[in-house]
């Protein structure tokens, strides 16, 4: 049964991004501040607060394609901000420019998934993509390819268009994302390292968020453009705290 919005209640797109920001300033400065994978307890907690950020993320671009007035400008918008945000997330944490020089994994930031995510979603859409469903199959492997080596990998593609599908249903929409969040956690363990691994699993911390989302909003408009230039200004820091710290060195998976 679909769930409703709690309409008045409840957190708002605004507050949730505000969450997921603040969730993913910690994250990240944790991973430039201390660098590999250490296994000290309080830096595995504040890495799991930043589980909060990714499915968050996917969420909001869900309710962004719902309700944009433009698709065309808000995948281009996408796209440009992944342009910019790769430059400024390798530089964060050391990661070369040009992408597959150390490893296929983490070789740009996430917002290319979204990107691909929002454009995968619009081919799913009979409303909007009138192609034959070889045709559609086809594409959307080469989405999940294509967006394999960017953080939280093809998967963030995978979970938004599976967000998408249960709009509505906040139930349904956790459930398939922790689904994809499932096979992400048992690649990182087997291939990357295994606590780190498990701590992807604490992606579950978003529930109690997204289950309360209220489909509103917010009264501030100028979020989506606070977080369009909010998310490389932040990297850029992290990069040059890297760099006084350590060098100019790698400081996780891609660098």
């Amino acid at each position: 049964m679909e769930k409703k919005y709690l309409i008045g209640n409840g957190f708002n797109s605004n507050q949730l991004k505000t969450f997921a920001i603040i969730a993913m300033t910690i994250d990240h400065l944790v991973s430039v501040i201390y660098p590999g994978y250490p296994k000290e307890w309080w830096i595995i907690a504040l890495h799991i607060i930043g589980r909060l950020t990714a499915p968050t993320m996917w969420f909001m671009v869900v309710e962004g394609y719902h309700y944009t007035k433009d698709l065309k400008k808000y995948i281009g918008r996408l796209f440009l901000f992944a342009i910019i945000s790769h430059f400024a997330y390798n530089f964060a944490f050391g990661i070369p420019f040009i992408p597959f020089q150390t490893t296929v994994f983490n070789q740009t930031s996430v917002i290319w998934s979204l990107a691909w995510g929002v454009v995968a979603i619009a081919l799913w859409d009979e409303k909007k993509c009138h192609w034959k469903q070889w045709q559609k199959t086809l594409l959307f492997v080469g989405i999940c390819v294509i967006t394999f080596c960017s953080d939280w990998s093809c998967v963030a593609v995978l979970a938004i268009v599976d967000i998408y599908k249960h709009r509505g249903n906040l139930k349904m929409q956790v459930r398939e994302m922790m689904v994809y969040v499932f096979f992400y956690a048992l690649i990182y363990f087997l291939f990357v390292d295994k606590v780190y691994g498990i701590i992807q699993l604490f992606v579950f911390i978003c529930v109690p968020f997204i289950m309360n989302y209220n489909g509103e909003r917010g009264k501030w408009k100028g979020m989506k453009w606070f977080f369009y230039l909010y998310y490389p200004a932040h990297l850029v820091i992290c990069g040059i705290i890297r760099i006084l710290l350590h060098g100019n060195i790698g400081v996780m998976i891609g660098g």
